[in-house]
């Protein structure tokens, strides 16, 4: 007969998994692309939980707590995956050998080159700021945030294909504020 705790424990777990699973697969989905990978992260969430304390305020900040788990999880894996690059490594599943790579095909993320990028994503933008609304919203969220465009279609209530257009408006625009053709 199973005790009082272990009881309690999969009651905690059951009511977890409940209320926070979707959630956290969602938040990892969005951030690693990658389903298989999201799982884990949304179960290694959940044992980071279950072995901690909780949140000194109490109960109120629940929410709060689990994805400030979750987001300092995805800050150890960038910085594990960083350190493997850096190193000239790429680390394989469980059990396989970790590949190595040569240095000259491994890119450094060299705080110049992050400037760069910031300045030039923040100029794009800017450019953007020329467009209707619409227009603008729809191609940050398919080129930056990464959204389907079906899914973009679904949001606006809009068909596929007026979708592609709004794209195609602000990537001509763009080009052409580049001197493109």
């Amino acid at each position: 007969m199973p005790s009082a705790e272990s009881l309690d424990l999969s009651a905690l777990r059951a009511t977890m998994d409940a209320r926070f699973r979707l959630p956290l697969m969602s938040f990892f989905l969005r951030r690693t692309k990658n389903r298989a990978e999201a799982e884990d992260l949304t179960q290694e969430v959940f044992v980071r939980l279950i072995s901690s304390p909780g949140p000194a305020d109490g109960i109120n900040c629940v929410e709060a707590f689990v994805f400030r788990v979750a987001t300092n999880l995805l800050i150890d894996r960038s910085r594990l995956l960083s350190r493997s690059l850096r190193c000239g490594f790429l680390p394989g599943k469980k059990g396989d050998q970790a590949r190595q790579f040569p240095r000259d095909l491994v890119e450094d993320r060299e705080p110049e080159r992050v400037l760069l990028g910031q300045e030039s994503l923040i100029e794009v933008l800017r450019l953007l700021e020329g467009l209707g609304e619409r227009t603008r919203d729809i191609f940050v969220s398919c080129r930056l945030e990464n959204i389907k465009q079906r899914d973009i279609a679904v949001l606006y209530g809009i068909g596929h294909s007026t979708v592609e257009k709004h794209v195609m408006k602000a990537a001509r625009h763009i080009a052409t504020c580049y001197g493109g053709a």
